[in-house]
């Protein structure tokens, strides 16, 4: 079956330079407030019970990231058992060396 693929920041910024990916941020609204990377959307880790409604592509190329890996990797393996496909964890902004908005 489908698993996590843990991946560094530099692979996750080339997917996104060269891929259609969809980055999702999964810290709170709060923390995404104070500054996220460009084009991400926020589905806070503690919401993910079901399927997010942001959501609808299963096979979809989802590279989340939280504050320091932790909820990531949480909410990576979350989307894995919903049936997501191709989730990729790149940890944490804080080891994000590019660009970010705030």
């Amino acid at each position: 079956g489908a698993r996590v693929m843990k991946i560094s920041a530099a692979e996750a910024k080339e997917m996104m330079d060269t891929q259609e990916v969809i980055i999702v941020d999964v810290r709170t609204q709060a923390e995404f407030d104070e500054a996220y990377i460009s084009n991400a959307i926020l589905i806070p880790n503690e919401s993910i019970e079901g399927e997010p409604k942001e959501l609808t592509d299963k096979d979809a190329l989802i590279l989340v990231y939280c504050r320091s890996g932790n909820r990531s990797a949480q909410a990576a393996q979350k989307l894995v058992d919903l049936g997501y496909v191709n989730v990729y964890d790149f940890g944490g902004i804080i080891d994000w060396p590019y660009e970010i908005v705030n």
